[in-house]
């Protein structure tokens, strides 16, 4: 070291070696691999803080869009169970919301500064080129007054002054190309709108990060910057991840973890609960025709289909549509208590509009349930030979 000006310093060299160290496979759990572009983000920086082992990364689905970070090291070595596991999409985005969080500010400085930097590099590099050129005209001019006054009878130095005049000559000529040149590719001056613009985009870093150019390599690149690991401890259903900056500073994150069966495809309550109403009074190709005109999507975000109604009513313990449970609760539809009145069901539905007939759906679009009690309450005038009054009277006689 310092034995002879190098290319680059010692430290910037040191540094070279230590990156290259963590970009290389199969050296232990002292480095951190090189940043690829799997979904993982977090991969090589997660250090259990049971065992001290890193985390592994699994990737699972049709597509590999499904994560999970897990410590195997004990199982692997010794026979012993996972220390850890969770999954890894909430945990990304858990501690890419934090480095965002911390780099806010950073990133208004750093473009501030880059606007800075833009003008000043254009500046010199032609105040270089001007001041080159301002030298080469003077030496042209020299070797010009040097020519003149030389002796026509000395032809020897004569000549030697003629070459380096041209010499002189050329140099001028190649410096002020490059000047013109240097000045029509200077980039155009900001406006007063840009230095704004781009103070914004220094300050709206998340998305920035989610720009569509922004590979996985090199969020992963800028997660390394400023993250030297991340040690997971997980107690019951918090999980807990320290930060190690690269400045020396830690900070704590922590995330409940999902219970067993909780993750994010996961339909609704208010859906369960709308497609256990639908199934006491309809089967399940009604179901999903009413959950489609509804605009309700799976948890998938696909259409329900009677085969995904099925599956889904397994899964959630809801029984299917029994005609003959109907009928002994006691609940008619729409077209059964219109033939027992001997009406229309718009007849049936004024009543119901009217409030002259009580009756209840699930939905907007799912049928009618209609109490057999109250549908003899309202027909029980009509079976006496009582005549209807009022607006029941106006009702049945206009149909």
């Amino acid at each position: 070291p310092d034995h002879h000006d190098g290319y680059l310093g010692w430290d910037e060299y040191e540094r070279n070696q230590r990156q290259i160290t963590h970009n290389a496979n199969m050296k232990g759990i002292m480095v951190r691999g090189p940043a690829r572009n799997g979904g993982a983000l977090l991969a090589g920086l997660l250090r259990c803080g049971h065992c001290g082992r890193k985390l592994h990364v699994a990737y699972s689905g049709t597509k590999g869009q499904c994560l999970r970070y897990d410590c195997r090291g004990a199982r692997t070595n010794h026979g012993t169970g996972h220390c850890i596991s969770f999954g890894g999409l909430r945990a990304d985005q858990c501690v890419v919301d934090e480095v965002l969080s911390r780099l806010r500010p950073l990133g208004m400085r750093a473009a501030l500064e880059a606007l800075a930097r833009h003008a000043r590099v254009s500046d010199e590099r032609i105040a270089q080129r001007e001041l080159a050129l301002e030298q080469s005209r003077f030496e042209t001019a020299r070797a010009r007054r040097q020519y003149d006054a030389v002796d026509p009878e000395h032809r020897l130095v004569a000549a030697e002054l003629e070459r380096r005049w041209n010499d002189a000559l050329r140099r001028q000529a190649d410096l002020e190309q490059e000047l013109t040149a240097l000045r029509e590719r200077q980039p155009t001056r900001l406006t007063e709108a840009s230095p704004a613009r781009l103070v914004q985009l220094g300050e709206d870093l998340p998305a920035l990060w989610q720009h569509p150019e922004s590979t996985p390599a090199l969020k992963k690149r800028i997660l390394r910057t400023v993250l030297q690991e991340i040690v997971v401890r997980k107690a019951a259903d918090t999980i807990t991840r320290i930060l190690h900056w690269r400045g020396g500073d830690h900070t704590s994150v922590e995330m409940v973890g999902n219970k067993t069966g909780q993750h994010r495809w996961v339909t609704p309550k208010d859906t369960i609960a709308l497609v256990r109403d639908l199934a006491r009074c309809q089967p399940d190709p009604g179901i999903a025709a009413t959950l489609n005109r509804l605009g309700q999507r799976t948890a998938h975000g696909h259409a329900w289909t009677e085969a995904r109604i099925r599956t889904f009513r397994h899964d959630h313990g809801i029984p299917r549509y029994q005609e003959a449970e109907r009928r002994e609760r006691g609940e008619m539809t729409l077209e059964e208590s219109a033939a027992a009145l001997g009406v229309s069901t718009m007849t049936v539905l004024r009543l119901i509009e009217r409030r002259r007939l009580p009756a209840q759906h699930a939905c907007a679009g799912a049928p009618w349930i209609i109490l057999r009690t109250d549908l003899d309450r309202l027909a029980a005038p009509m079976v006496k030979g009582i005549p209807l009054t009022g607006n029941d009277q106006q009702i049945f006689l206009h149909f």
